[in-house]
């Protein structure tokens, strides 16, 4: 049967004191003494020889009972270990830190000392330094993610800026003054629209023939169909007036030019440009620049979306007003046939007729004609009878083209800016915020970078410190161990608990 001595001492680190009390091994006022030999402490250490081994003993941790027996070692092999007759140390230093070893030893103030000393590093100073660190890690991730975001995003929002601005023919320096500007491009566009009209007049009258031929009806009036194309086929982009009555005016009143585009575009110049609208945006997350914080919640990336190509869905109104004046063209009269709305609407729609029945026929002539519609066509004028589906197509890509240029998302800026100066305020203020939108987050990345670097820095200093912590716990533990060891005739001695997975 094993003698006590070959028993191993267990004692749990969080009561390692306790039971050195309960043992009377410490007296329970220890604190009162360990006080006033930390200010001798403190005042020694005013007064110490520039030594490395010394220097690198003291950093990183508080200073025991077995740092000043160490302390003492050091000192001696720095010649500070001589004595006098009475064998007494001359050097003041000995003295002082000799004095201190002694009265650590009495009552083993020590030994509670450092007892209270491992349980604080192993609750307290090690999770503290390991949390710090998690937090830094934590940090960098947050920002990485965002940085992602804010990137993607404001990618997406320029992207956005740049696609719509291509779309409505603009440079995107001064959005509002390129707007108003664009207005002085209408009427060259309009004359090259009616100039490719006439690359169609084959296709105009193929429609008109094969309509009369199929209706056979005497109440058609071939002249009739699509007679907005073929008037301005035949007078270009003439009068209102002239469209109703027949008539060129013998003079135009242009009362309906409310908008001064000159004087829009001269105030225009020093508004809204790239680097204007820069309001506080709500990210849906706070930044702190005070501390290593990350808070809020992820990003509504939604919320920032504004007004966007829908807005060419708006519509403007015009104020119907007759002809007061025989001979003059006034109110909408006085307009152009596509720069009036209804007019231009009738023409657009006459595209879209003629685009549908070609459409039509290259189907049908597409598929297997059966006997009797072989036969009926043998009947039609040589214009119906002799085109091909070649033809057809070339003329469907024509009236395509017309049309596309008429509805293009430009030219419905370009009506609406004509009629609506609200609207040119609009479609700027939606550019110019994604614009700003994605010029605020490419600063959010910099701020963000800017934290994460200061979170990495600290993290970098802070494992270093844990590392020596660590390692000083471990070896403060074993000098406890051994000390309590002796006190039980060489005893092995184990402390327990979660210091030995720190």
């Amino acid at each position: 049967m094993p003698s006590d001595e070959d028993i191993p001492i267990d004692i749990y680190y969080n009561k390692l004191l306790d039971w050195l009390i309960d043992r009377r091994h410490c007296n329970l006022k220890w604190q009162e003494n360990a006080s006033s030999i930390r200010e001798k402490i403190n005042f020694a250490m005013q007064d110490m020889p520039p030594n490395k081994e010394i220097t690198t003993l003291l950093s990183g941790t508080y200073i025991n009972y077995f740092h000043c027996k160490q302390i003492i070692e050091l000192l001696k092999e720095c010649g500070e270990g001589s004595t006098n007759f009475f064998g007494q140390y001359s050097s003041k230093r000995m003295k002082d830190w000799q004095d201190i070893v002694q009265l650590y030893t009495h009552e083993s103030v020590y030994l509670a000392e450092s007892a209270n000393m491992l349980i604080r590093n192993v609750n307290f100073e090690i999770p503290a330094l390991k949390r710090q660190i998690g937090k830094c890690q934590q940090i960098q991730r947050d920002c990485s993610r965002k940085i992602n975001e804010c990137t993607t995003n404001s990618a997406y929002f320029m992207d956005k800026y740049k696609t719509i601005c291509k779309q409505i023919g603009i440079k995107g320096i001064n959005v509002r003054k390129e707007l108003l500007e664009q207005v002085n491009e209408l009427p060259g566009i309009f004359g090259s629209i009616t100039e490719k009209l006439k690359e169609i007049s084959d296709a105009l009258n193929f429609y008109r023939a094969f309509v009369k031929f199929i209706t056979q009806s005497e109440f058609v009036v071939v002249e009739n169909i699509c007679s907005m194309i073929h008037f301005l086929m035949v007078y270009g982009n003439v009068t209102v007036y002239q469209w109703k009555t027949g008539e060129v005016p013998s003079k135009v009143v242009d009362s309906l030019k409310s908008v001064d585009m000159d004087e829009m575009i001269k105030l225009s110049e020093g508004s809204i440009t790239q680097e204007d609208n820069q309001e506080e945006i709500d990210w849906g997350f706070e930044f702190n620049a005070e501390n290593l914080e990350v808070g809020g919640e992820d990003i509504d990336w939604e919320a920032c979306e504004v007004l966007d190509s829908s807005v060419a869905a708006i519509t403007v109104e015009e104020d119907g007003q007759d002809n007061p004046i025989g001979g003059v063209a006034s109110g909408n009269e006085a307009l152009n046939v596509l720069e009036n709305t209804s007019t231009r609407n009738i023409f657009i729609d006459e595209l879209y007729e003629i685009q549908s029945f070609l459409e039509q026929r290259v189907i049908e002539m597409s598929s297997d004609a059966d006997m009797i519609t072989i036969f009926q066509f043998q009947l039609a004028p040589e214009i119906v009878q002799n085109q091909t589906k070649e033809w057809l197509l070339l003329q469907l890509s024509r009236v395509t083209s017309i049309l596309s240029e008429m509805t293009s998302l430009k030219m419905q800026n370009l009506y609406l800016i004509q009629n609506s100066p609200r609207y040119v305020d609009r479609i700027a203020d939606s550019l110019i915020q994604k614009l700003t939108t994605s010029e605020n987050l490419m600063k959010q990345i910099n701020i963000l970078e800017e934290r994460s670097q200061k979170a990495e820095t600290l993290q970098a200093e802070t494992e270093p410190k844990l590392e020596v912590i660590i390692r000083k716990t471990k070896e403060l533990q074993k000098q406890i161990e051994k000390e309590i060891s002796v006190r039980y005739k060489d005893r092995r001695v184990n402390i327990m608990g979660e210091i030995n997975v720190i």
